[in-house]
Formats: C-alpha cells, structure tokens, sequence
C-alpha cells in the first residue's frame, strides 16, 4: 500500500507538469499579448 501510493506522489507531479507544459505552450502566447495589450487572448 505505501509503495503504490508512494508511485503515484512521484508521477503525480510528472503528470502535472506535462499538463502545464502543454496547456501552458497554448496559454503563454494569448496571456502575453493580453498583457502587452494586443488583445490576441481573446
């Protein structure tokens, strides 16, 4: 039981990251230019 739940504490934040990084990559661009005042994000 500890060592299952020890897997998912360490591919949690794994799992994470990969969503940020690819949520992330399509919210960067339209966050900056909303920010710079393009109005690109919408």
């Amino acid at each position: 039981m500890m060592l299952s739940f020890n897997q998912v504490l360490v591919s949690l934040p794994f799992k994470l990251m990969l969503f940020v990084m690819v949520d992330g990559w399509n919210l960067i661009p339209g966050s900056l230019a909303n920010s710079i005042g393009l109005g690109a994000g919408g």
